[in-house]
């Protein structure tokens, strides 16, 4: 056990990280959730509450789904998200805190919910099993609770633990440490270090192996030791994410992880850090301890399904077990691509199709197109559209619902779907024709960047939706067949 004053800096830490998290969360879903998941989006949150039952996705958007509740629901957790980070929520004692953290809690679960492939990812889960935690720890009159910081300690560990153990079971190339050879080259969206990593020294790649099954094999177990053993475990915690953040772009996962191992930091390393010294604190009442106490209880009795799943053979990433999501299975890159297939946007506003017909290219925010531009840092803002698309290279756009639907708005023009990519080839104006391209992407070599001044290689692989207009009856037949029309 351990005291749980001595850890009154840690938890003011935490909680402002966390509502900063939450805050980066809420931006992406005022950007995006409307062209994504509005009214008019590309796989919208109205027909999925339509056709999906309230209890199998509890959402506040089950009450209006509208892109008004949308925008004003992304709106407010900003705001709170933010009056949360600044610590004012936490200084107006537990008839404040307790509210601001449960109010983040559903808005986001709502934007969860209804979010779909877009919304698919273990992060999210992560998110929301801290903020409901975080629910429970106490405004920074009072004493942090032991029992919330536990429970914290063991999210992170499913986190970490979980992550190893499916890179263990997923994939040959993490047992033989050759997993860095491919992964900086084909993971979701590389970043301006991914091309160096990529070239750096063989023994560097499989340092970094090792570095990885250390940290989220061995360390996690440290987490429940005590100080300054727990410390220790969660700075290797923090400088692994660090590590991890450096070569990719992984939206807000390596941030959270990073805010989930402050738990495992007591006072005294932080007083070291921060000039002021923890404050004087109330002991928590019986009623708050035996609220604490049926918590850990809950926890205890979901924690079954999950310590099932890590110790299966079958182990699967990323599994929640309930609508709201709380004490799921976590992990990350089981298995690893060994080669990067991109799906190429292109379009063209001549009338006829020839085989001299010039197609323009539509350029993303953060997935690889122009061979010469250098991978941008967008984590950990995540770009949700360039995700799937990472995704739908790896499959035929009949398994990606939504694919078809962006060519549809993009051949319609429509401003709302364009401000999700970078470049508009034809500045906002309808084009007659898009098609989409197969293309496999390499790194250039060292010597090959010097000379040409690309970063990417690309050779065609095949056609991966033919030429498509408006006009076109199979193109209307497919969208129809898919439910759009």
């Amino acid at each position: 056990m351990f005291d749980a004053k001595s850890y009154w800096l840690s938890r003011a830490v935490f909680q402002t990280g966390l509502a900063l998290v939450y805050l980066i969360a809420f931006v992406c879903a005022l950007n995006q959730f409307l062209p994504l998941l509005g009214e008019h989006g590309l796989l919208p949150a109205p027909d999925f509450i339509r056709q999906v039952p309230f209890r199998e996705a509890p959402s506040l958007f089950y009450l209006y789904p509208k892109d008004v509740a949308f925008v004003s629901a992304a709106v407010l957790g900003i705001l709170l998200s933010a009056f949360a980070a600044t610590g004012l929520s936490e200084r107006s004692g537990n008839w404040v805190s307790m509210p601001v953290w449960s109010l983040l809690w559903i808005l986001y679960l709502s934007f969860v919910n209804v979010g779909q492939d877009f919304y698919a990812f273990g992060w999210e889960s992560i998110l929301l099993e801290a903020g409901f935690f975080a629910i429970f720890l106490g405004s920074r009159k009072f004493e942090p609770s032991r029992i919330v910081l536990w429970l914290l300690r063991w999210l992170e560990f499913r986190v970490m633990f979980g992550a190893g153990l499916i890179k263990l079971r997923g994939d040959p190339c993490w047992r033989d440490y050759t997993c860095l050879d491919y992964h900086y080259e084909t993971q979701p969206i590389p970043n301006p270090l991914s091309y160096s990593f990529h070239w750096g020294a063989n023994w560097s790649h499989r340092l970094g192996v090792g570095f990885n099954h250390i940290a989220e094999l061995i360390v996690p177990f440290g987490y429940f030791l005590p100080q300054p053993a727990a410390g220790l475990a969660g700075v290797i915690t923090i400088l692994f994410q660090i590590f991890v953040m450096a070569g990719g772009n992984f939206s807000f996962l390596n941030v959270l992880t990073m805010v989930l191992a402050i738990p495992m930091l007591n006072d005294r390393f932080f007083a070291i850090m921060l000039s002021f010294k923890p404050a004087k604190v109330i002991a928590p009442s019986v009623a708050w301890r035996l609220g604490t106490a049926i918590l850990a209880v809950v926890v205890m009795f979901l924690s079954i399904n999950p310590i099932r799943n890590m110790v299966s053979s079958n182990q699967v990433m990323n599994t929640i077990y309930n609508p709201l999501h709380l004490v799921g299975t976590y992990g990350a890159f089981g298995s690893i691509s060994r080669t990067r297939n991109e799906v190429i946007l292109e379009g063209t506003d001549e009338a006829l199709i020839t085989p001299a017909t010039k197609w323009k290219e539509y350029e993303f925010y953060g997935k690889p197109g122009d061979l010469s531009r250098t991978p941008p840092q967008i984590a950990p803002y995540h770009l949700r559209l360039d995700w799937q698309m990472w995704f739908a290279a790896m499959s035929d756009y009949s398994q990606n619902p939504w694919f078809l639907h962006l060519v549809e708005k993009l051949l319609q023009a429509d401003p709302a779907t364009i401000n999700l990519i970078r470049n508009d080839p034809f500045g906002y104006r309808r084009p007659h024709y898009i098609r989409a391209e197969l293309y496999q992407y390499h790194f250039t070599t060292e010597e090959e960047k010097r000379q040409t001044g690309f970063t990417w290689n690309r050779k065609l692989l095949s056609t991966y939706l033919p030429p498509v207009s408006l006009d076109s009856p199979e193109f209307q037949k497919v969208l129809k067949l898919q439910g759009w029309q």
